[in-house]
């Protein structure tokens, strides 16, 4: 329980008393252990080894080693004063290929954060899937095929009956756009298909995961919620001229509308299919089973682009061009554009019939300074980062006027708990609150751990 002068100072610094402060991670980022008892391959697993895919030729195989140092990372999170922490099981993990019996230890493993993350107080937010789809699956079709919905809604299915008596909030899937898009049209993620046929049937299966799952979860009477992460994207206008303006809500579509409007009972965006000439799978009861209703929303927001009108293309149906700002850029190159976020949020809450948002995952990579020695009296070492904390002070004041604008803004999660394994990027882009030594694998929390430490106090946006 909060004491009164945390309330008391949540409530001056513009956040409910019950706005939910966390962190967030992923298992393929962070775990390691990647061929330890009994684990399956997953695509990322072979992805990683083919040549030229992920810089330097770097892999997850051992990342943060999480999977052996959990208590390290759990006492982190209990030091930082978080309520709840998001992290994904890998599904390799608890079914090596993706079907027929789980593994022991893959659930025992789990059990064993979730009991210790309740015993310091620490909600447990558990992600279904964060893009590590077993090789087994990956190389039968993956999110291609319809029976990989199916298999998703079975493997749900065992890790709602192994801790859904501890586990009270649940997520299905974790930004299904990058799976689809990165994944089966652009190439830049695991399986690393140049197809858009491929992401589009992608898009309609994991749609259907979700719905499958979600209906898994309601019919067996657990207590709790359960809802979808998307990363959401809004662009600005380049101009106000009107067909800046007409480009930039085209320009939503792929990364919004085509989510939610399933989600939320309203079909596939007929105008972006139409530009496509696409049709998608749909199976007679799928878009029922798709909108299953949720009990939240998770947002994960990084940046927000600026788009002008274009000619429309084949490789580009839907007429809009990113143009180039003069903002501040994070090491991934990306904006740094606060309101972007309080836009993005209101964006939803308009358009949408959303119980709850949440914040699901924000962040910003930067090239941190070493670690130093401090005061001698802590023995400690800190790692400055000050464009990380500006870009959480801003970001964080953006979800307080999003409060104020009356969007239903229930939390927070800050992405990522550690520096980890950055997808395509490798180990070269950091994200984290705390430093991961790559050759010793030691913990050392950086200014912004200590900034958010106190933002959670209520004393951040002082």
């Amino acid at each position: 329980m909060k004491s009164k002068e945390i309330k008391q100072a949540r409530r001056s610094d513009g956040f409910p008393e019950d706005f939910l402060w966390g962190c967030a991670t992923s298992s393929y980022q962070i775990e390691g252990a990647y061929d330890e008892d009994g684990r399956g391959l997953s695509i990322w697993d072979a992805y990683c080894r083919e040549p030229g895919r992920v810089s330097r030729g770097q892999n997850g195989d051992v990342a943060c080693d999480s999977y052996h140092r959990w208590p390290e990372d759990v006492a982190l999170l209990s030091d930082l004063g978080v309520d709840a922490y998001r992290f994904s099981v890998a599904w390799p993990r608890v079914q090596p290929d993706g079907q027929g019996p789980s593994n022991r230890a893959g659930l025992d493993y789990y059990a064993r954060l979730v009991d210790a993350l309740l015993a310091k107080g620490i909600e447990p937010w558990v992600t279904l899937y964060h893009w590590d789809l077993p090789l087994a699956l990956g190389q039968a079709g993956g999110w291609t095929v319809r029976d990989t919905a199916y298999r998703f809604a079975e493997y749900a299915a065992i890790m709602y009956r192994e801790l859904g008596d501890r586990v009270h909030r649940w997520t299905t899937l974790n930004e299904p756009w990058c799976s689809a898009f990165l994944g089966y049209e652009h190439g830049e993620h695991a399986p690393g298909l140049r197809d858009r046929a491929s992401a589009l049937a992608a898009t309609h299966h994991l749609l259907l995961a979700h719905g499958l799952a979600v209906g898994s979860f309601r019919s067996r009477g657990y207590v709790g919620e359960i809802g979808l992460v998307i990363n959401p994207a809004t662009p600005r206008p380049a101009t106000r001229h009107e067909a800046d303006l007409a480009a930039a809500e085209r320009a939503s579509v792929e990364r919004t509308g085509l989510w939610l409007n399933p989600v939320y009972g309203l079909g596939y965006p007929e105008a972006y299919l139409k530009a496509r000439g696409a049709d998608m799978p749909v199976k007679a009861g799928d878009m029922e089973i798709i909108a299953a209703p949720i009990n939240f929303l998770g947002v994960n927001y990084y940046n927000e682009d600026a788009v002008a009108e274009a000619p429309a293309t084949p490789a580009a149906p839907d007429g809009y061009r990113f143009v180039p700002t003069a903002l501040p850029k994070t090491e991934m190159g990306w904006d740094v554009v606060p309101q972007g976020l309080r836009r993005v949020l209101g964006n939803i809450a308009r358009t949408w019939p959303v119980r709850s948002l949440y914040v699901t995952e924000n962040g910003a990579a930067y090239a941190d300074e070493a670690a130093a020695p401090v005061a001698a009296e802590t023995q400690s070492a800190r790692v400055h980062d000050a464009d990380r904390v500006a870009y959480y002070r801003g970001h964080i004041a953006a979800c307080r006027d999003a409060i104020a604008d009356g969007v239903p803004l229930k939390g927070y999660f800050a992405w990522s708990l550690l520096d980890n394994f950055e997808w395509a990027h490798g180990y070269d882009k950091l994200f984290g609150l705390v430093t991961v030594d790559p050759r010793t694998l030691a913990r050392t929390p950086k200014d912004s751990y200590l900034f958010y430490r106190d933002m959670i106090a209520g004393y951040g946006l002082e």
